[in-house]
């Protein structure tokens, strides 16, 4: 890799950014956290920013799916018909401005979705699975997706997902082998049962039959794509990884406390695992070129420095990390708290975290032109 070939390429240009060959959006698992991601695809956009690849987990897989089966131009349209349709139940009414109240108001919403469902998405089962006869669909799931895939339909353009400009990955779990697998539009042709698969988060919804294989959520086993982005990578790539779960967070005061940062951790340390291992290796293959650089000429040509240089080749990334930091009044149910209110203040927080990280963003503009690799979260984080 040489630092001055990539002074001399010629970029796409955004508004605070160069951009690389590749730019991807990594999309976490988080259930109605996922209209943040809505509000950061938005921010993106609104600033030049083209993507070329997206990732997704769970909601992270729908969202990822609207985007890659529309054109620029109703990319946020549509995610903004999604988003209002599953918070339709639960409208935005005036509310006395008090963390107390908010979090009375928060956690009945939560309840309401549980006995009611949410449209267009899912709907509870009119028999307990308790009851239901072993091995049907009924007995495996406390709800209903079918309504996921009639909304699914109806936003995306399948053809455009499979065979348009923006690569889609989503990830999802064989319930018999336990195997994780990414379902991605290079290799495999996707329909709404891959974005249902990726979504299918046990015990709430059932599995998802995929050429007689029976697929669960993907955040089961890992709750960020990353891993395979960067696996997969051909070029130089800047990665927006959009989490909905934060990693550092206050000690816990009360018992919904409790609740909430579990989830924060459980879902949040896989994220960050896979994000440190990712640059230290990084890090490691930088110095192995280093270190190559100096060797003689008449080593260069030694079978294990050659399988050396091999190994540690590789095109830079750029990775920013955009985190969603949950209000004082959000639990431990703020996952499956599908109200219009929440939902536009989720998305509205996705769009500042775009505008404060792009305000900031000179580092990583002259990472780019220099073709080095580094990780950022350029928010400021109050805790």
């Amino acid at each position: 890799m040489a630092d001055i070939d990539s002074t001399q390429k010629q970029r796409r240009q955004a508004e605070a950014l160069p951009l690389p060959d590749i730019v991807a959006l990594v999309l976490q698992g988080g259930g109605a956290l996922g209209s943040y991601q809505a509000g950061v695809i938005e921010g993106l956009a609104s600033r030049g920013i083209e993507i070329d690849w997206v990732a997704g987990i769970s909601i992270g897989a729908v969202n990822a799916a609207i985007v890659a089966g529309n054109p620029p131009h109703k990319r946020v349209e549509m995610l903004g018909a999604f988003w209002d349709m599953v918070s339709g139940s639960l409208p935005s009414f005036p509310i006395f401005p008090n963390d107390q109240v908010r979090e009375w108001l928060h956690e009945w919403s939560a309840n309401f979705v549980m006995a009611t469902g949410v449209p267009g998405f899912f709907t509870p089962r009119t028999i307990s699975p308790m009851f239901a006869t072993p091995g049907t669909p009924e007995a495996l799931s406390f709800y209903d997706s079918a309504p996921l895939r009639e909304t699914l339909d109806a936003l995306i353009d399948w053809d455009l997902l499979n065979n348009g400009p923006v690569r889609l990955s989503v990830g999802a779990v064989d319930i018999e082998s336990g195997n994780f697998t990414y379902f991605d539009s290079t290799e495999t042709r996707i329909d709404a049962r891959h974005i249902m698969a990726s979504g299918a988060l046990p015990p709430g919804l059932p599995p998802i039959e995929i050429d007689g294989k029976y697929w669960w959520d993907g955040g089961l086993v890992s709750n960020t794509p990353l891993t395979h982005v960067l696996d997969h990578q051909k070029g130089e790539l800047l990665v927006f990884q959009i989490d909905l779960f934060p990693a550092a967070a206050e000690l816990p005061r009360t018992i919904m406390d409790v609740g909430a940062r579990e989830k924060e951790i459980r879902f949040s340390s896989r994220t960050r695992q896979v994000s440190d291992q990712v640059m230290r290796l990084r890090h490691d293959r930088e110095l192995a070129r280093k270190v190559l650089a100096k060797l003689p000429e008449s080593m260069r040509n030694d079978p294990d420095v050659l399988a050396l240089a091999a190994r540690s080749a590789e095109e830079p990334v750029n990775l920013v990390h955009l985190i969603y930091r949950a209000n004082a009044w959000e639990g431990g149910s703020r996952d499956f708290e599908f109200s219009a209110r929440t939902m536009r203040e989720h998305w509205r927080a996705g769009q500042e975290a775009v505008a404060e990280t792009l305000a900031n963003a000179r580092l990583v503009a002259a990472n780019i032109e220099t073709g080095k690799s580094a990780a950022f979260d350029l928010t400021v984080q109050s805790m």
